[in-house]
């Protein structure tokens, strides 16, 4: 309960100081953080009554966050969250990070939502570039995991990846692309690719992607 009470205490606390300055709040750079702007938000707590507050979240460190006195701060203790709804997505924690529910159901499907920081480029052999990965930058701002809700410097630019789950039968399965997912549905391979490539389904989509899930569904009932 010491940890549901100081999560609470703290959205609150956050939420009051929003409610006075929500018009002024602005992030400057977010390519970090999955929703372009803060938004009222719902978290529905373990055991506890609901609360409301101004969230979002960083798909470079994998953390729900929250603004308070301007600055942006992790949410501690995802165990002691049931959900989360920010602009009627519906996120639920899985481990230390959180997941996106896109379909719940006999099959429930969901969207990891990651990033990597990458620099600009240092100069290269015959006047191109090298890219340098998050490492670095993290090492040289010596700043530790609260580098990720700062202001980027300028250049640095945040690639996005999408990896979907699958929760099905008490397993979970990850996947990126056509070959991937087949595989997890054994023996219906050949129904699935036809209607792949019937619907000209993208794997980059996620409502292609909610589409052919529940087409898996019926085929299994």
């Amino acid at each position: 309960m010491d940890g549901i009470r100081k999560v609470i205490l703290t959205i609150i606390f956050s939420g009051l100081v929003l409610k006075i300055n929500a018009q002024t709040e602005q992030i400057e750079n977010p390519t970090q953080f999955l929703i372009p702007q803060f938004s009222n938000s719902i978290l529905k707590m373990k055991g506890s009554k609901d609360i409301t507050s101004m969230l979002n979240y960083n798909i470079v460190s994998g953390k729900m966050v929250f603004i308070r006195n301007g600055q942006v701060f992790d949410l501690t203790n995802p165990e002691t969250v049931d959900t989360i709804f920010i602009n009627n997505k519906l996120f639920v924690p899985k481990g230390k990070v959180f997941y996106e529910v896109l379909l719940k159901g006999t099959i429930v499907l969901y969207i990891q939502h990651k990033g990597n920081i990458v620099d600009p480029g240092m100069p290269a052999a015959y006047g191109g570039t090298s890219q340098v990965s998050s490492s670095n930058y993290v090492s040289r701002m010596e700043m530790g995991t609260s580098v990720y809700n700062m202001k980027l410097p300028d250049n640095f630019i945040v690639k996005s990846e999408q990896v979907y789950w699958i929760s099905l039968s008490n397993n979970d399965y990850s996947f990126v692309n056509e070959r991937q997912f087949i595989k997890i549905f054994n023996g219906k391979e050949s129904e699935i690719k036809k209607y792949i490539k019937a619907n000209r389904t993208k794997f980059e989509n996620p409502a292609d992607i909610i589409n052919l899930v529940n087409y898996c569904s019926e085929l299994m009932k």
